[in-house]
């Protein structure tokens, strides 16, 4: 396959501001800036015609949005400095969606500061205004609750948003009266209420037609859980009860005129269904097939494929199908990534991690079979410094099969290693054979590490991800300890030298580590870490729930019978730290809350038990700035060097 010069490399010969890259020593290795700093390039979007993508990417001491057109041209670039960036989309061909977000203090609420998502809408290719959504309505808060889309409606596209009516003469605080549907259009940002609120007990969600009208209406009761989906005409299409809310409206089917939603099962099981706009019987959907996500056409909101957990992509059309096997092939050597497409799909947008690869970004074009590799993510991390990266199976102690990622130390023999555990968050996700920018720090410096997926994650069927419910503290946390047990049955580590890490669910488990279980680890860091389920529970319950039903079930199946929490709080156990423990959290946490670490430390200090706490200043749970990312990797690196040294 002929790989074309990097757009990279041309824009490097544009701007003239490309940093140089550091000679390293044939023994050494990157500096951690290198891998905790925000990567080189961040995200990438294709335009619809394909001419045209928008990349975020630092250069120098710039974060930018670079905007390129045909034949590699640099249009436009606006910078963006720290803006908390969540997603980039574009709208036609001539501007983009960037949606961020900031962390707000609330007033006359339950939950003290929550994470405000604003819409902004960026040209392109032309020179023009920036256009906040709603930045300029009186009567409307100016974020936006929900992003619903965007069509195009007699020649001009618009965009859909979930927005917060202001209570007249509202000056300061969080409006009461709801969230409506509103239309935006694209060039002048005048919106208009397209959709009323539901009750204050309701969740409601929106499918848009491709014609811009409102296709379906899903409400959700939050206490008794009674669901119901209504059509066009306002005609209840399908309906049903779910004690703890698991029923959902996923998007329009393929052919615009049904609906595909989803409802646990008597058995526990979600099933997902089809039905008619205009109604009738709902029918199973892809009811054989585990699905990790599902892929929709952004200008007219029906599905065209999805992606199995296997990783492969399905698409309804057969070209298509045709062009994303195609880049399969090209890059089966990677996890590879389909990021997006022109309409089309002459053009395909990928991104590859992996064994010799710490993040490149290609548009690829099957016709012609050509990849040009637009960027990478991580330059001064060399193929040869990248750590061999594989799935390693072993079994839990009651005979479950599991897995999980390995990462091993570059140029170096797998025997007798010391390592990092390192289970993710969630706990519902999973690890994959890619680059892990946390993992490869630590595999630079010595280290084997090792990602277990423990039952509950989702890189099985629904079966391997329920049979984590209410096994916090317990299964979930001894199928992490087995997997470190099954790498020293092969001689691949050393059991006396295994630290814990992990953040969020997997700080959780860290704690756990050195607190529900004892005599495994040298030390254990934290990062926005569950301390307590009590805690967890209150805030999720009787805070950002406001008491509702169908969330404290959800709550109790997940985290189990209440009389068992205290046995499997770290906070309560605190008493119980067998080793050193390093907690780091952001001020600016909204998801676990900063006084689970805060708490936590203050337990361990009553008990004298050693234990340093590194607070991030205006950092959020997803570690989204780049100097307290940084921050958080020097010290999580330093401290398990103290307590393990590699060497």
């Amino acid at each position: 396959m002929r790989h074309a010069r990097t757009i990279l490399s041309l824009l490097a010969a544009l701007l003239l501001c490309l940093p140089a890259m550091p000679v390293l020593a044939e023994e050494g290795h990157p500096p951690l800036s290198a891998y905790g700093a925000l990567p080189d390039v961040e995200d990438a979007a294709i335009s619809p015609d394909g001419n045209n993508f928008a990349l975020i990417t630092t250069i120098g001491d710039e974060r930018l949005i670079l905007f390129v057109g045909p034949d590699m041209q640099l249009m436009r670039k606006m910078e963006l400095g720290d803006v908390k960036v969540r997603s980039m989309d574009w709208i036609g061909n001539d501007r983009i969606l960037l949606r961020t977000s900031v962390t707000e203090d609330l007033w006359g609420f339950n939950i003290p500061r929550t994470e405000i998502y604003n819409a902004h809408i960026v040209p392109a290719t032309f020179d023009g205004e920036l256009i906040t959504v709603f930045d300029k309505e009186s009567g409307l808060f100016d974020g936006v609750f929900g992003n619903f889309g965007t069509r195009k409606v007699g020649g001009q596209w618009k965009a859909y948003f979930g927005a917060w009516e202001r209570e007249r003469d509202q000056v300061q605080g969080f409006p009461w009266r709801g969230i409506y549907l509103y239309e935006v259009d694209v060039q002048t940002g005048s919106s208009r209420r397209i959709a009323l609120k539901g009750n204050r007990e309701d969740h409601r969600n929106w499918l848009i037609a491709p014609n811009g009208t409102i296709a379906a209406t899903f409400d959700l009761d939050r206490n008794s859980g009674k669901w119901s989906i209504t059509n066009d005409s306002a005609d209840r299409i399908a309906e049903g009860k779910q004690a703890d809310g698991a029923a959902a409206i996923l998007g329009l089917g393929y052919s615009g005129n049904t609906v595909i939603y989803s409802e646990r099962g008597e058995d526990g099981y979600s099933r997902w269904f089809e039905v008619p706009l205009s109604g009738g019987e709902p029918q199973p959907f892809l009811d054989d097939v585990d699905v990790d996500r599902l892929y929709f056409d952004e200008s007219s909101g029906r599905l065209i494929g999805h992606r199995d957990l296997g990783g492969r992509a399905h698409f309804a059309d057969p070209a298509h199908q045709k062009a994303v096997d195609m880049a399969a092939r090209a890059f089966a050597r990677y996890h590879v990534t389909l990021v997006d497409w022109s309409a089309d799909f002459t053009k395909i947008l990928i991104r590859t991690s992996g064994n010799g690869d710490s993040g490149t970004w290609y548009i690829f074009e099957p016709e012609s079979k050509r990849a040009s590799a637009i960027a990478f993510e991580r330059r001064q991390i060399k193929a040869d410094k990248v750590g061999p990266v594989s799935t390693f199976a072993y079994k839990a102690s009651d005979g479950l099969d599991l897995d999980g990622i390995l990462t091993l130390p570059p140029h170096k023999e797998p025997v007798d290693l010391p390592v990092i555990l390192l289970p993710h968050g969630g706990p519902h996700a999973h690890d994959r054979e890619q680059f892990d920018w946390w993992a490869q720090a630590f595999a630079s410096r010595g280290y084997a590490v090792f990602q277990p997926n423990f039952r509950g994650s989702t890189n099985r069927d629904e079966a391997f991800m329920l049979a984590g419910y209410g096994e916090w503290g317990g299964k979930m946390q001894t199928d992490i300890s087995d997997g470190l047990a099954a790498l020293a049955a092969k001689g691949i580590v050393d059991p006396e030298r295994a630290c814990i890490t992990g953040a969020s669910y997997g700080g959780y488990a860290a704690l756990a580590g050195v607190t529900v279980q004892n005599g495994l680890y040298r030390c254990a860091v934290a990062v926005a870490p569950v301390s307590d389920l009590h805690a967890l529970f209150e805030e999720g319950y009787e805070e950002r729930s406001y008491r509702s039903r169908i969330t404290k079930a959800a709550l109790l199946d997940r985290f189990g019978p209440k009389d068992r929490w205290a046995e499997v709080s770290p906070r309560r156990l605190a008493s119980r730290a067998d080793a050193p423990i390093m907690l780091i959290h952001g001020r600016d946490d909204t998801v676990v809350r900063y006084s689970h670490s805060t708490e936590m430390a203050d337990r361990l200090k009553d008990h004298g038990k050693p234990f340093e706490f590194v607070e991030l200043e205006d950092e959020d749970h997803w570690l989204s700035l780049s100097s307290t990312r940084l921050q958080m990797l020097e010290a999580a690196v330093g401290f398990v060097e103290k307590h393990n040294p590699a060497d």
